[in-house]
């Protein structure tokens, strides 16, 4: 529909909430929080994807060289020597159905024991594709370049994972473990919260802190304390000595009351998509875009968008009125990054 030039005026809600009781909302805290050592760890190596269908390459000599070590350990050895005035590895760079390939290998949070098979994945370093080939052979060492340990070995058939990006595929269950990994959690006998990136606040760590102070009350001040806004220090019990899982898992499963969460909005320029969380609200601003003029404010006189917008915020109103108008979500993005460009947004503004 073509859009005339449109005037969308909204009253202030910064009051609208003023005789309304705070809202809260009940969470257990395993949602928001990670313990410190439970964290992923991605393995890394180099291999081979054979049988290409001619998208490969050979002619470098990095691929050469791996290609002719590969062929040495499995017993089949490429001479050094001159053969007809051409060295062993100048033989190597007509092959057309190998490649080289960076591996990777992410280790789950819990960790990892010998004999298990996690995903693998490969992303080529050279040719054109690798859709059809095999992985032979890749080792995988830790994320420490001084550990020269082989924590994983890698083989199977590639699959890609997107057409339009040949050289990038997995290999379901391709990595199998030669070491044990684990994550320890305790460390000089305390574990450490973190709050979960958008959780992470001041306010929230408190809370956590007191709720679970109140729950071991016994245990005396000193027990458990926040560091800093996202990370919080407990210290294990003497009745959980032997056993610290436990603890850990009572302590994920208490009950935490948080306030309104802080104000946001998250677009996703790929998707389109715009969230809005918590009291978020804009403040006296006119913005033309396009052929749409915004004019948000209080002054009196003005009407609302409509009655049943009274217990929103501003901007949710915002995006109501022009979604009402079928104003092009991009316009929308736009008509939103503005009035945060203008100071008068009240919310964070989080674009991804």
């Amino acid at each position: 529909m073509t859009l005339h030039r449109t005037i969308l005026t909204l009253l202030a809600f910064a009051a609208a909430f003023s005789g309304v009781a705070d809202c809260y909302g009940r969470t257990v805290l395993r949602n928001i929080v990670r313990v410190k050592g439970q964290e992923t760890n991605t393995l890394r190596g180099v291999g081979l994807v054979v049988g290409l269908n001619g998208t490969g390459e050979a002619n470098d000599p990095a691929t050469m060289r791996a290609l002719a070590r590969a062929m040495e350990i499995m017993g089949a050895p490429v001479p050094e020597v001159p053969l007809g005035g051409r060295s062993g590895l100048k033989d190597l760079e007509k092959v057309k159905n190998v490649a080289m390939v960076m591996v990777t290998a992410t280790v789950p949070a819990t960790g990892a024991r010998r004999g298990d098979q996690i995903d693998c994945h490969v992303m080529g370093i050279n040719g054109k594709s690798l859709g059809g080939g095999r992985l032979a052979f890749a080792a995988l060492q830790g994320p420490h370049t001084q550990d020269r340990r082989v924590y994983g070995l890698c083989e199977g058939a590639v699959h890609l994972q997107d057409p339009e990006s040949p050289n990038v595929g997995f290999i379901k269950g391709g990595c199998q473990m030669e070491e044990d990994i684990f994550t320890p959690f305790v460390h000089n006998g305390c574990i450490t919260l973190i709050l979960e990136e958008h959780h992470a606040n001041f306010q929230t760590a408190t809370e956590i802190v007191d709720s679970i102070h109140k729950l071991y009350s016994r245990e005396g001040d000193g027990f458990v304390q926040a560091v800093n806004a996202s990370n919080i220090v407990v210290r294990i019990p003497q009745e959980y000595q032997d056993n610290p899982v436990a603890f850990v898992a009572d302590i994920l499963d208490v009950d935490i009351y948080s306030a309104e969460p802080e104000a946001r909005v998250i677009i996703n320029q790929r998707t389109g998509t715009i969230v809005i969380s918590g009291d978020v609200t804009i403040g006296d601003v006119v913005v033309s875009h396009n052929n749409v003029v915004i004019e948000a404010g209080d002054p009196p006189g003005f009407t609302p968008i409509g009655t049943e917008q009274v217990n929103s915020t501003k901007l949710d109103a915002l995006v109501d009125a022009l979604n009402s108008i079928k104003v092009p979500n991009e316009d929308r993005i736009e008509i939103i990054k503005e009035i945060a460009r203008s100071g008068k947004l009240h919310g964070r503004l989080i674009v991804e």
